[in-house]
């Protein structure tokens, strides 16, 4: 027999509400302060506190305003630690905008080359429906990361500063996402109506010249040589001209990333530890490396992170940042607020579970700078640079709890010397394949 919400289920629920007085407070304080405001663990601020016993140099942080490139400017922000080095600066930031011209770029010829792999695929079935979902945005991996920089190189932020549409791409995004889907839809009409391929690919690259033009009008044209010029700590000029992105990459960076893999949390069922993974249809550069990862314990995870910080480098990692976050204080902790308290009940689920589920999975990357070692040299608390500018957390930066690690972190990249031999096989093993929605396959 049906179940429906009758009058007098609702006179039970508001008489039992009613018979609570903490019931009559929350309400109160929620409804006057909203439900973070309200849950709000005080004591927290005490207890997680922005010290740590591993700390490196860093810069001052980032600012990826309204767009969603936190993965890509994680990925440079651990980059430009490398050139402050070679270069003996205080200060120095890359190029976002560079980057993320050539991500766009290619996501597009990545998704019409999709569209033509899949032109047999029903339109309504769900391959095509995630496809078309997003066809273009500013979300990211750091192998995606990886293949722009192999094959586009890197430039300083002063050859190619932001423009007014790289620092909040949401109308970009709309219009180029609305025209190959537009696209799409041509193509696939054409293939129905019996046209070549050879003659849909030529209708490609008149779709994948559009985006270019869109891309130069709201970017700017990335440049193809430029000069380098700046004071080291020392007060000594430099000059160095007509660079171009690879060369100044290979000069300045120099970071061999082949030598660098992504490791991930995923402590569910389908996949099983010391196995590498990689997502189907995911990617931006057609001919570029793999998205790919090695699945481990957590525990494998905080020791390759903590042995490369402890080498003097940072860890470009990805979880899910909005999860129990007190943005203001810049403490990452499932104890940040009393949600449990003050909604009398309980959150429950597992780590798997929330996987599982939909309940959670990485939606932004961010880079450790330190981390927090006790007496035994466990660690307890990490030290956070993230990229939303400098009034959010401390200075911009976070410090996140090693339990909140444990239950929100979903990945990190490593350099292969950090982790044992039986990982690093794993992760050169050949990848199962999972299917283009699986939670492994989010973009920071």
């Amino acid at each position: 027999m049906e179940t429906v919400i009758t009058k007098d289920m609702l006179a039970q629920f508001e008489e039992r509400f009613d018979a609570d007085r903490a019931n009559a407070l929350a309400m109160n304080a929620v409804t006057a302060n909203g439900i973070s405001a309200a849950a709000k663990n005080y004591q927290m601020e005490r207890e997680v506190t922005h010290d740590f016993s591993v700390s490196l140099e860093h810069d001052k942080v980032t600012d990826q305003k309204k767009s969603g490139r936190c993965w890509m400017f994680a990925a440079l922000n651990v980059l430009r630690a490398r050139v402050m080095k070679n270069t003996n600066l205080d200060s120095f930031e890359l190029s976002q905008s560079y980057p993320a011209f050539y991500d766009k770029l290619e996501k597009a010829n990545y998704f019409l080359e999709s569209i033509l792999n899949t032109l047999d695929e029903p339109t309504d079935g769900r391959l095509i429906a995630h496809l078309l979902r997003a066809p273009l945005n500013d979300g990211g991996q750091w192998d995606m990361l990886c293949s722009i920089v192999e094959k586009y190189g890197l430039v300083p932020k002063s050859a190619m500063p932001e423009s007014a549409v790289s620092s909040a791409t949401n109308e970009f995004c709309a219009y180029a996402t609305e025209k190959l889907r537009e696209d799409a839809c041509i193509l696939r009409k054409a293939y129905a109506c019996g046209v070549s391929f050879e003659e849909l690919r030529q209708k490609k690259e008149a779709m994948l010249e559009t985006i270019y033009d869109m891309l130069c009008i709201c970017y700017g044209k990335p440049p193809k040589t430029f000069t380098f010029e700046y004071r080291d700590k020392d007060k000594n000029f430099h000059r160095d001209t007509n660079l171009t992105p690879k060369t100044f990459y290979e000069k300045y960076v120099g970071v061999d990333l082949k030598e660098y893999i992504s490791l991930i949390n995923a402590p569910t069922v389908d996949k099983p530890y010391y196995r590498s993974y990689s997502v189907e249809y995911l990617g931006n550069v057609a001919e570029g490396r793999l998205v790919r990862y090695v699945n481990l314990p957590i525990e494998e995870l905080k020791k390759a992170a903590i042995a490369q910080m402890q080498d003097g480098e940072p860890v470009w990692f990805g979880c899910d940042v909005g999860k129990r976050l007190n943005r203001d204080g810049g403490i990452m902790d499932p104890g940040t607020f009393g949600v449990e308290n003050l909604f009398h009940t309980t959150f429950g689920m597992t780590k798997a579970e929330r996987l599982d589920y939909g309940q959670s999975l990485m939606t932004h990357a961010m880079v450790f700078q330190g981390v927090n070692l006790d007496e035994e040299g466990r660690p307890n608390r990490w030290q956070v640079e993230n990229s939303w500018g400098e009034e959010s957390g401390k200075n911009g930066y976070l410090v996140m709890s090693d339990s909140w690690f444990d239950e929100y972190m979903y990945q990190v990249v490593v350099n292969k010397k950090h982790l044992p031999k039986e990982a690093v096989e794993a992760y050169e093993s050949e990848p199962i394949m999972l299917k283009p929605w699986d939670p492994m396959g989010s973009l920071a």
